[in-house]
């Protein structure tokens, strides 16, 4: 699948970055653009989001060929990445079968284990929309209310919505899709071992990676540090980005 992406910046190494579930390219386009002084950026949009296509298949196996395929198409090598959430997942799974195309690989707020199934109240709230209905952003979040309470939450869902003309939206991420099929985003990652510079990031106030998970990444991945950002929830690079923003920075140099 030929995906989606945005390059920021022409000088330095590539690097390429990940976005999560229910997200896009978009949301990193403030620190691609600082990250875009140092390294030239591809920000990535994966399959059933922002820009790229629409599949019925959707796994981290076809995730990463997707990937492998457009590292190939820019003939990019000895890259960075990184990867947020689901992002992550598919960046640990392209480690694990390119690792010679990869210099350092860095995973934000995720790992490579299986999650209980938790979003399903998000996926009630974004197929609660009848968007033959509803004219305004303003309008889908007062319907979402009722199933996600965090207003921020609601926003960075809503920043899917696009107008497809004039008085009617629609979706740019692939919500059929998403919603049957999003115990896949949820299972394990398998491989072996991966000897690639690791650096997990991980927000203190998130339960996506906890102080258990840690003797398993390092048994997992040979060359981990595991980095806690105070303050910060799941959104890191939103609710922490310039500790984020220099983290990684220090990493890769």
């Amino acid at each position: 699948m030929k995906l989606n992406y945005k390059k920021l910046g022409e000088a330095g190494p590539p690097l390429l970055i990940l976005h999560g579930l229910f997200g896009s390219l978009d949301n990193w386009q403030t620190m691609g653009k600082k990250l875009a002084e140092n390294f030239q950026v591809y920000l990535v949009d994966q399959r059933n989001h922002g820009h790229s296509p629409h599949s019925i298949e959707f796994n981290y196996d076809l995730m990463v060929e997707d990937l492998a395929e457009l590292v190939n198409d820019l003939g990019l090598k000895d890259i960075n990445l990184i990867g947020h959430s689901m992002g992550g997942k598919t960046a640990i799974g392209f480690a694990a079968e390119h690792e010679d195309l990869i210099r350092k690989l860095i995973v934000i707020d995720i790992s490579h284990k299986q999650y209980p199934r938790h979003h399903d109240q998000i996926l009630k709230g974004i197929n609660s929309l009848d968007l033959s209905e509803i004219k305004t952003r303003g309008q889908a979040s007062e319907v979402m209310s009722e199933y996600i309470q965090d207003p921020s939450v609601r926003q960075f869902l809503l920043k899917n919505l696009y107008w497809v003309e004039k008085g009617k939206l629609d979706w740019r991420m692939n919500v059929p899709v998403l919603t049957h099929q999003i115990d896949k985003i949820i299972e394990e990652v398998y491989f072996g071992t991966i000897d690639t510079p690791t650096l997990f990031i991980r927000g203190a106030l998130s339960n996506y990676i906890l102080a258990s998970d840690a003797a398993e990444i390092h048994r997992k991945f040979t060359h981990a540090e595991i980095y806690t950002i105070q303050n910060a929830g799941h959104w890191v690079h939103a609710e922490a980005p310039d500790e984020l923003y220099h983290k990684i920075i220090t990493f890769l140099n």
